[in-house]
This record gives structure tokens, C-alpha cells and sequence, in this order.
């Protein structure tokens, strides 16, 4: 089994600072990339960022400049570092692995149980 814990969720004032965490743990032969996306009040859920096992990152538009994403390869961990934040940031963030099991080559998707994160003042 494969399991996605995220911390680090809360609620913030406009133009605050928060950094959420995901730590993969489980029978992990190899994580290919991992990402958050998150789902605003009413909304579908979105791509925020996402990264590869080499460091290479993509983000969506209306996150580019404010927020870093990052990984700990060694500590199977994602973070996402989350800065000038607006209201319109408030949404529930999950988590996105891309792991390969070490019983089998093929390539699955999972997901955190996703955090709050609301900007408000």
C-alpha cells in the first residue's frame, strides 16, 4: 500500500506565507513525479504545480512568481511553498504522486485526503 499525508493547511491573511508538506510512505519502488493540485469552493479541481523526479516543474499560470514547489527525494516528500496569498488561493490542496509499487512496473496515480487552506482576513 501507498499512502499521502499533507500538513500545513490553515487559514492566512492576504499577502501571508504558508508551506504545505506531503510525505509518501508505503511499498515504494520509485516516485516519478508528484504535484498539488486544489479544488476552490464550487470548482473543479485544478493543477497548482507539479514536479519530477529530475526537478523539473510546471505551474499553473495564476500561481507563477508566488508559489515554489519542491521535493525531498530522499524524505519521499513534496512541499509547496505558498507566498503573497490571495483570497482567491482558498481552496482544499491535494496532494499527487506518480509511484511505481515495488511489486509491479506499472506506473499508478495517488492522492493525499487534501488541507484547507483559506485566505481571509
Amino acid at each position: 500500500q501507498v499512502q499521502l499525508v499533507e500538513s500545513g493547511g490553515g487559514l492566512v491573511q492576504p499577502g501571508g506565507s504558508l508551506r504545505l508538506s506531503c510525505a509518501a510512505s508505503g511499498s515504494i519502488s520509485r516516485i516519478n513525479a508528484m504535484g498539488w493540485y486544489r479544488q476552490p469552493p464550487g470548482k473543479q479541481r485544478e493543477l497548482v504545480a507539479t514536479i519530477g523526479s529530475g526537478g523539473s516543474t510546471k505551474y499553473a499560470d495564476s500561481v507563477k512568481g508566488r508559489f515554489t514547489i519542491s521535493m525531498d527525494n530522499a524524505k519521499n516528500t513534496v512541499y509547496l511553498q505558498m507566498n503573497s496569498l490571495k483570497p482567491e488561493d482558498t481552496a482544499v490542496y491535494y496532494c499527487n504522486a506518480l509511484i511505481v509499487r515495488v511489486t509491479t512496473i506499472i506506473q499508478s496515480s495517488y492522492w493525499g485526503q487534501g488541507t484547507q487552506v483559506t485566505v481571509s482576513s
